[in-house]
């Protein structure tokens, strides 16, 4: 048995769950991987000269062992982000410590610490096998999943299962992830795929949308309400793009912050009007690597309220880090929130502080999304009310390139991977829902 057959099952209009449960499944698969012996490659050299390409490998790998509560899924599509970047060029860590602390918890959990480990935190595809204690989902079951891995034999876990103890990211701290022919999730990452999307649309927004989510709409995250002014950096990009989206189906004010005239325009035709240019207008908000300019911050500030009719900035959806935080700290108005979810510029951030204590701000850090939350990102996505940002699509094999174009920020979106589907749009199975939002789908293909 090979991956061909179960390709050939999940084209056949024909297929049934008895078919695919009666696929013998292949001994092994292709997949994306890092190297453990090749933890030192990029050692001395500078962050944006760590090249993914050199690091990322296409290896045949072993079927893992199927355990109880998760299930094996055939990888029609995955996609690219950052954290499968940071773990191509060893960065903020090896994630091959994850595996190793991951598999010192428990017999089965072995599986994950290996001198291999295959990367990815999306997917869209069909379910193969479940294991033990799997009831809502069966063979040829066609899904999404989000990336949050969880034990939950904890009750810190229980009201919001991102603090469950044991909490991990699908394919970055743990193994056998996305960008892989086949991959082996926990069955409760499994979402139902959007019918309107093909494969490769509905395996972009899974971590992105799911992690916007709750770092803007959630209770858990800033809470955002109609009439709010949203500062989004990088608001065309892979994850401000969903940003942009739920600010303007939220009925708030995006203040979209992008670096170039071409995704200024991405941001208008999603319909955003208020737009800064930061290259263009020539913010610089460090003098040099250890000083801030405050001057530079308030002239960003006037230029804020120019745009918003003499207001400040309700919440503040903060990523860059480093590069942006002194100043995304002082144009939040009195007692409005920043929420963090990321350091793409750098991890250590610095403000003047009296301007968050004397003015009652809030600074809220978020990460990825519980289940609940991501289950709501999932069906906006399905009722069309968000739609996926995905630019450009690469070949399993060219995986590499394609972390190599998110890393050094050449894209737009998304960056798609096709992993067994053998061409762009197929699995579409709504195709009168698609015709009425296709102009969106494919936005930031028409660039």
């Amino acid at each position: 048995m090979t991956v061909k057959d179960i390709l050939d099952a999940i084209q056949s209009n024909d297929s049934t769950s008895a078919d695919f449960a009666a696929l013998q499944l292949p001994e092994s698969y292709r997949a994306m991987t890092v190297h453990k012996d090749e933890t030192e490659m990029f050692a001395g050299m500078a962050t944006r000269e760590k090249d993914p390409r050199k690091s990322l490998h296409l290896d045949e790998v072993p079927l893992p062992e199927l355990g109880p509560g998760e299930a094996l899924v055939a990888v029609m599509a995955s996609s690219v982000n950052y954290n499968s970047v940071w773990t191509s060029i060893f960065e903020p860590l090896s994630t091959f410590g994850f595996l190793e602390r991951y598999g010192r918890t428990n017999e089965l959990a072995k599986r994950h610490d290996l001198p291999y480990h295959i990367i990815g935190s999306d997917l869209a595809g069909v379910v193969l096998r479940t294991g033990p204690g799997v009831n809502a989902w069966k063979p040829g079951d066609e899904v999404v999943a989000h990336c949050l891995s969880v034990e939950l034999e904890s009750s810190d876990g229980h009201n919001d299962t991102m603090l469950d103890p044991e909490q991990r990211i699908w394919g970055f701290e743990t193994n056998f992830g996305g960008l892989a022919e086949i991959a082996l999730v926990k069955s409760n990452q499994l979402m139902p795929k959007p019918g309107h999307l093909s494969w490769e649309e509905a395996a972009a927004p899974g971590l992105v949308n799911s992690t916007a989510y709750r770092q803007l709409v959630s209770r858990n995250g800033a809470g955002m309400k109609q009439g709010d002014n949203v500062l989004i950096w990088g608001a065309s990009g892979g994850l401000g793009s969903y940003a942009t989206q739920f600010a303007l189906a939220g009925g708030a004010n995006p203040i979209c912050v992008v670096s170039s005239d071409q995704k200024a325009d991405i941001c208008r035709s999603m319909g955003a009007e208020a737009i800064i240019d930061r290259n263009a207008e020539g913010y610089k908000f460090w003098k040099d690597e250890n000083t801030q300019d405050p001057k530079e911050w308030k002239r960003f500030g006037k230029r804020i309220r120019e745009l918003t009719g003499g207001e400040d900035i309700d919440i503040v959806f903060e990523h860059p880090g480093r590069e942006t935080f002194g100043a995304s700290v002082f144009v939040t108005r009195k007692g409005g929130t920043i929420t963090t979810c990321a350091s793409t510029s750098g991890y250590m951030h610095e403000y003047d502080n009296r301007y968050l204590w004397m003015s009652l701000k809030r600074i809220i850090g978020s990460h990825f999304a519980n289940y609940r939350e991501a289950w709501e990102a999932n069906r906006l996505i399905a009722k069309g009310k968000i739609h996926p940002t995905l630019s450009k699509t690469y070949s399993l094999e060219e995986t590499g390139q394609a972390a190599y174009d998110v890393h050094r920020n050449l894209h737009q979106g998304k960056v798609g991977v096709l992993c067994l589907a053998p061409e762009e749009g197929l699995g579409v199975r709504d195709e009168e829902m698609r015709a009425k939002h296709i102009d969106a789908i494919n936005r930031f293909r028409n660039i």
